[in-house]
């Protein structure tokens, strides 16, 4: 028995999320109806972190336990062949019996791209957030601040969120301008429900002269849903993928990196 490890990028836009459901309109539907037409047999897969309807992966990674042997390109190849063309599988790699996609990360990375114009998008829609009014860098910057460290996120998750521990340790955030466009990275050892979504929809908030950046401290110590802004869009949402251990020696990007700003 062989364990395999896959690493992957899809457009969330036309799916209900990573994982499984009745509808099977779900990324993990997709991959597993795929493997199981390229082996001919039933390949349940674990990943690394689950994704919302409508978010976007550049680097998801899974792993499933099999008896055939196939180098890595068969896994590759033979897969894509049977996936849309919005969900790729990047790499494939033969892993230790004791790595676990989702255990074995120490951490996971999101980006969210983010339109500042007074028009919505046409030709990014579905792939970037939108923002109608200007943003203040520095504002957000300051807010973002109050975030960094570990802290109790009960203001930023969802009430059908089911993680043991509110309890999340996060990196500083970054900021940046891209012309237009403004990029923002998440890393934590876990996130809940919603987090970066609802994270977002604060500091857009400040950005835009809604509110001023200490109230971002008000509402991470209020714990409380209610004191937080709305959730904002899926739309611009990427899972950049775990951060591994060294040892287990498995690519840390994918091209699909080079096409954000």
């Amino acid at each position: 028995m062989a364990r395999i490890a896959l690493g992957l990028s899809y457009r969330g836009t036309a799916y209900q999320g990573w994982q499984s459901q009745p509808s099977r309109q779900t990324v993990q539907d997709r991959l597993e109806h795929a493997l199981a037409q390229f082996t001919t047999q039933r390949v349940p897969t674990l990943c690394a972190g689950r994704t919302d309807a409508g978010v976007h992966a550049l680097m998801q990674v899974v792993h499933f336990d099999t008896t055939l042997e196939r180098a890595a390109f068969s896994w590759v190849r033979g897969t894509n062949r049977f996936l849309p063309p919005d969900i790729a599988v990047q790499w494939a790699q033969t892993v230790p019996p004791a790595f676990h996609a989702r255990a074995s990360a120490r951490a996971r990375r999101y980006a969210y791209l983010l339109l500042e114009s007074p028009v919505r998008p046409s030709l990014e829609s579905g792939r970037v957030g939108w923002s109608f009014r200007p943003l203040d860098g520095d504002a957000m910057r300051a807010a973002a601040r109050h975030l960094t460290g570990e802290h109790d996120f009960s203001s930023f998750r969802a009430s059908s969120c089911q993680a043991l521990t509110p309890v999340k340790t996060l990196a500083p955030v970054t900021i940046r301008q891209c012309g237009a466009y403004w990029r923002f990275d998440f890393e934590a050892n876990a996130f809940l429900h919603h987090m970066i979504r609802n994270l977002m929809g604060c500091l857009v908030q400040v950005g835009q002269g809604l509110q001023r950046p200490d109230w971002l401290r008000e509402v991470l110590q209020a714990r409380h849903r209610d004191a937080a802004a709305p959730t904002f869009a899926p739309d611009g949402l990427y899972f950049l993928g775990p951060v591994y251990a060294p040892e287990w020696g498995l690519p840390e990007r994918t091209a699909a990196y080079d096409w954000l700003p």
